[in-house]
């Protein structure tokens, strides 16, 4: 059941539905898709660059069955609106072996389509010269005026493989137009130069910034006439990029996205060579699993009155709802709610974007994996939910705050 509160809240993720206006080729591989946003829902898509929308459609499953799949994509432009108040939201969709959403994207998505789409998530962004409160502020400001966000001379570098050039292309134009004196150095790994994403529009930006942006292409299995920039980013290569190809020294903010194990790496040696945590800022392709829970409706759990079970109550959108979870099932918070309102908020369901996010009110919980809250948010009481199993009879949180 649910009863009305009174609560403030933030901007929450919420879907709409979006038409595509355009479908672009980038790679063999992967394609770049516009969004048109009207105006009378532009307010609810404005970002920071850097971050994030869901994706949601429905597709057929292996029995050939309606199935529901969401997945996230970061997006790849600065904010820009239009004169007649509309905007649009561009993504970078990349095909992954065995990727549902991703292989019918890659081969039938096409202008006039429509999907729904999550409003934008996610805090892969740039902090520089401002708190968390000033960033969270600007998101409501950020479409007509990018150049606010980062008003502040710095130097970035940025380390991404494959597809995490995606949020990072937009970082870096947004960055580099904001001061004259920034500088931004970017190690961009891929397998080979057919694979490399946004290869024109980098092109462009060093065109455009010559002095000021470093571009540092790695491939994997072609060979480079620097044999730094040939093979793979291990920890060798790593430093000694550090220690000569990139200005390493007095960077005000890191950048770091692709798979785990590229990611942690450089955390790990960031952390070595005495790089402060809060100035490092990562996001990590999905590394849980998208199948669950299933749809909206969460996994199936088998109730049984006379087993024990935990009792947790949430809070989303000033409504407050409870829901017995059964001790032998370990569902997750988010499953468990999901069980009760399939509007409750979610992404990967991996821990890794962070859209289902909420404050432990009361009680106890373990969490799994955390790829997306940092330091200062575990310290103030949130919670991945999908991550997250009650340790305590009763458990509260709450999605609004």
């Amino acid at each position: 059941m649910t009863t009305e509160t009174q609560t403030a809240s933030r901007r929450r993720a919420s879907f709409h539905n979006l038409t595509v206006s355009e479908v672009r080729r980038l790679t063999d591989d992967a394609i770049e898709v516009t969004f048109g946003v009207p105006a009378e829902l532009a307010g609810q898509y404005d970002y920071l660059p850097g971050q994030y929308v869901a994706l949601r459609t429905t597709l057929p499953d292996e029995q050939g069955e309606p199935h529901e799949v969401r997945r996230s994509y970061s997006i790849c432009a600065e904010p820009r609106s239009f004169e007649d108040g509309s905007s649009e939201i561009r993504v970078a969709i990349k095909k992954d072996l065995g990727g549902l959403f991703s292989t019918w994207a890659n081969a039938e998505l096409k202008a006039g389509d429509v999907l729904d789409v999550m409003s934008p998530q996610g805090a892969f962004i740039s902090r520089h010269g401002k708190d968390g409160a000033s960033v969270q502020h600007n998101v409501m400001n950020s479409m007509n005026h990018p150049e606010e966000l980062a008003g502040e001379p710095g130097s970035f570098v940025a380390i991404a493989a494959g597809s995490g050039i995606t949020p990072v292309i937009a970082i870096a134009r947004t960055l580099l137009a904001a001061n004259p004196e920034t500088t931004f150095d970017l190690v961009y790994a891929n397998k080979a130069a057919m694979d490399v994403m946004f290869l024109e529009e980098l092109a462009d930006l060093k065109d455009k910034y010559p002095s000021r942006l470093a571009l540092h292409h790695v491939l994997s299995r072609e060979q480079r006439i620097a044999p730094l920039m040939t093979g793979r980013i291990d920890s060798e290569k790593l430093q000694a990029l550090l220690s000569s190809a990139i200005r390493a020294e007095d960077v005000d903010e890191w950048f770091l996205c692709g798979p785990f194990e590229l990611v942690q790496l450089c955390r790990d040696t960031l952390a070595a060579r005495g790089v402060e945590p809060e100035h490092v800022r990562f996001e990590l392709f999905t590394t849980g699993r998208p199948d669950r829970p299933e749809g909206n409706a969460g996994r199936p759990v088998v109730e049984d009155e006379s087993q024990d079970t935990y009792k947790i109550t949430f809070t989303l959108d000033g409504l407050t709802g409870d829901v017995a979870s059964p001790t032998h099932a370990r569902e997750s918070i988010l499953n468990a709610a999901l069980r009760v309102r399939p509007d409750v908020p979610f992404a990967c369901a991996g821990g890794v974007c962070g859209t289902c996010r909420a404050k432990l009110i009361t009680g106890t919980v373990t969490m799994d994996e955390n790829y997306a809250l940092e330091q200062d948010e575990l310290d103030k009481g949130y919670v991945l939910t999908c991550q997250s199993h009650p340790t305590s009879e009763e458990v509260t949180v709450d999605f609004d705050v």
